[in-house]
């Protein structure tokens, strides 16, 4: 892998496992030191195992998004440590269905709260700290680099599916607040991306085919490792995309796009 976040700090939250895992691991191969950020202290202990036998540097924190103490308290002891902030991917959220017509309160508000608004909570407390370390140690306005800021989307978020009311609003709206996000805190040098990943294995009781539902629209017909989720993490998240803000970046094997294939 490449140095290209040698020297930087980075954070990940549910990171413990999945998706998480992978883009905590990348971005530690590229010479950033990680915190591995999870509800799940002994998941990401885990991780940070993996990451130190790999030769990267990381550390483990429970964070819990759904609590301002708790991701308050995350971001201070990243500075604490490193002095600075430098990457944020906010990656911690829940993938689960029900019925619209059966669908409970109490179950749409479990899963915006933690898939929105728990993202919403961190990206704003790591905004916050990337705008005050902006232009630091006399940086040149244009050499400043105050942050960049990643989170993990979904296709659900672009188009319906069923039994994804709440899983799909969810990340409509995160994809909604990416946007905004990025208008926003362009002038305090802060880049704001997401990715959106389409069929992901991430555990083996998916099975190695995707659904036919799945395979009958996807021109890379299989599912999609969390590693090839976390390279585009990577990239967002490093100075080659240093032209990139607001974007939605699918990681799909180009699910969204297919449309009605036929053939």
């Amino acid at each position: 892998m490449s140095d290209r976040l040698a020297g930087q700090s980075a954070l990940v939250t549910g990171s413990g496992r999945g998706i998480g895992q992978a883009i905590a691991m990348r971005l530690a191969s590229e010479g950033a030191q990680v915190m591995v950020a999870d509800i799940d202290l002994n998941a990401a202990n885990d991780t940070v195992d993996l990451i130190s036998k790999a030769g990267g540097a990381a550390w483990a924190r429970h964070v819990d998004v759904t609590d301002r103490g708790s991701v308050n308290a995350m971001v201070g002891a990243v500075v604490a440590r490193h002095g600075r902030l430098d990457v944020a991917v906010s990656n911690a959220g829940i993938m689960e269905r029900m019925p619209f017509l059966e669908m409970t309160d109490d179950f749409w508000d479990r899963v915006i709260g933690l898939n929105l608004s728990g993202s919403f909570m961190v990206g704003q407390e790591v905004a916050r700290q990337m705008v005050a370390q902006d232009g630091q140690d006399g940086q040149d306005a244009r050499d400043a680099r105050g942050g960049r800021i990643v989170f993990i989307a979904s296709n659900s978020g672009i188009f319906g599916g069923r039994g994804r009311a709440a899983y799909g609003a969810s990340k409509a709206g995160l994809i909604n607040l990416t946007q905004s996000m990025a208008i926003e805190l362009v002038e305090h040098n802060i880049r704001v991306n997401a990715v959106a990943p389409g069929p992901i294995k991430t555990s083996e009781a998916q099975g190695d085919i995707p659904p036919p539902s799945v395979m009958a629209r996807m021109p890379l017909a299989r599912f999609g490792r969390p590693e090839e989720v976390a390279a585009v993490a990577a990239f967002l998240a490093a100075e080659e995309s240093s032209f990139v803000t607001g974007h939605v970046y699918g990681a799909d094997g180009g699910y969204t796009v297919a449309g009605m294939m036929e053939g």
